[in-house]
């Protein structure tokens, strides 16, 4: 590739990245403390998520007080490049960044054969950062040339907490009566609007975005990627699975709904929209290895703004968004607590909606439930609830509701209820 038009794309991409903290408003994002731990330390960082989730702007917080090089090979301009035009790129940094140690490389995952050329640059010392959009690309790659050399970081929209320092509100152990109310008022908005970076600007439609960041990814992360032949059958699947979230997903349902030729196919498709980040799936708690892989799985997007800007539903049921949230919260909590998260069913279908484990032991079971006004509905929860808190030998549990408050004893077993907005904000330790 000519090395004239590589150096003013590199020239072009500093003046968008330099200019990037005068024209937007930027925070810290939760996991910075966190990360900001290894940017130092003599591996590779690799940061990955969905698109537009803020993954450049992080990478750059990482490095913002030292010299470094950048290039995101999510340029039309970049389409041809090659890997043996990537020691032209070095050459073309020193040019345009003068002396450098510290690189951010963004959507690598679209340079063929990317990773050796990173490992490359690591033994020569370049402290380097990487992001891409595909789960399942990077890891291969990193598994395969970078074992034992590189700390992965999976970075996702806003949370509410990040959502609310956005909007200049800070989270307190103490909130007055109008604190609270606005904080409620966020939660709402939240709901809707979902928490891509972008959407919070006043001068863009969150739902128009949405929609076009929707169409988007799977367009360049799903159909182009795996060369998918029948991008109509990709689409209806995403927009089933959106009307269905926090639902049960069966493969063999999604093979006859879809005419599909076989369950492998479906689950295919199941695993290229997981890897794109715009769906996760959680597996049924079970110690049996075959009942895991067979078993439905619950699934849930990415980012409760695409839900609301692709539902088909003429109204949304709360409730499941509720479980939404909470489910996409507790993959949040995954990389800094070391948990894992099951849903449980028992023969007579009672269930809980999720079981966080911490090693071998059962650390929490919770239930979502929107409302606990009616008398049935909160039977049946609880009943759930107590049946595997027996099973599972677990006493802490806990019901994630709307606004009930309080710690109620039955059969023995203490149940904690909590609002959402108070849980989602870390208030229930």
């Amino acid at each position: 590739m000519n090395k004239l038009i590589i150096r003013q794309i590199v020239i072009d991409q500093k003046g968008e990245l330099d200019n990037l903290y005068k024209r937007n408003r930027i925070i810290e994002r939760s996991a910075l403390d966190y990360y900001r731990k290894q940017v130092d330390s003599d591996i590779i960082k690799v940061i990955t998520g969905i698109r537009r989730c803020g993954k450049s702007v992080f990478a750059y917080q990482l490095f913002r007080d030292r010299n470094f090089a950048y290039l995101n090979f999510d340029d039309e301009r970049l389409i041809s490049l090659d890997v043996e035009d990537l020691n032209a790129i070095i050459e073309v940094f020193y040019e345009v960044y003068g002396e450098f140690k510290n690189i951010i490389f963004d959507e690598i995952q679209n340079i063929p054969r990317w990773e050796l050329f990173i490992n490359r640059l690591h033994r020569q010392g370049f402290n380097v950062i990487v992001t891409g959009s595909n789960a399942k690309l990077l890891s291969s790659d990193l598994a395969t040339h970078l074992t034992g050399r590189h700390v992965s970081l999976e970075l996702f929209p806003f949370s509410f907490e990040e959502y609310l320092k956005y909007h200049g509100i800070e989270k307190k152990k103490l909130l007055s009566t109008k604190d609270i109310a606005m904080v409620k008022q966020k939660l709402n908005e939240h709901l809707v609007n979902g928490g891509f970076p972008e959407t919070l600007k006043g001068n863009i439609e969150p739902k128009t975005y949405l929609r076009t960041l929707y169409s988007s990814l799977i367009t360049k992360d799903v159909v182009l990627r795996h060369r998918i032949k029948f991008e109509k059958t990709i689409v209806d699947i995403a927009n089933y699975l959106i009307t269905n979230h926090s639902g049960y997903i069966s493969f063999n349902k999604i093979k006859n709904i879809f005419n599909l030729k076989s369950v492998h196919t479906a689950l295919n498709y199941i695993q290229f929209l997981e890897e794109a980040y715009l769906f996760f799936y959680v597996k049924k708690l079970t110690n049996k290895y075959k009942e895991s892989l067979l078993a439905n799985r619950k699934c849930y997007c990415i980012d409760p703004g695409i839900i609301h800007a692709l539902s088909y539903k003429s109204s949304e049921d709360i409730g499941k968004i509720y479980e939404n949230v909470v489910a996409l919260e507790l993959l949040r909590r995954r990389y800094y607590e070391n948990i894992e998260f099951y849903y449980w069913q028992d023969y007579y279908k009672h269930e809980v909606d999720f079981v966080v484990k911490k090693g071998i032991k059962i650390k929490q079971l919770i239930q979502v439930c929107y409302s606990m006004e009616n008398h049935d509905t909160k039977e049946r929860e609880i009943n759930s609830l107590i049946l595997a808190s027996k099973e599972l030998r677990c006493n802490d549990l806990l019901i994630i509701t709307e606004y009930t408050e309080g710690v109620e004893t039955v059969n023995k077993k203490k149940i904690k209820s909590i609002p959402l907005w108070k849980w989602l904000l870390g208030m229930d330790k």
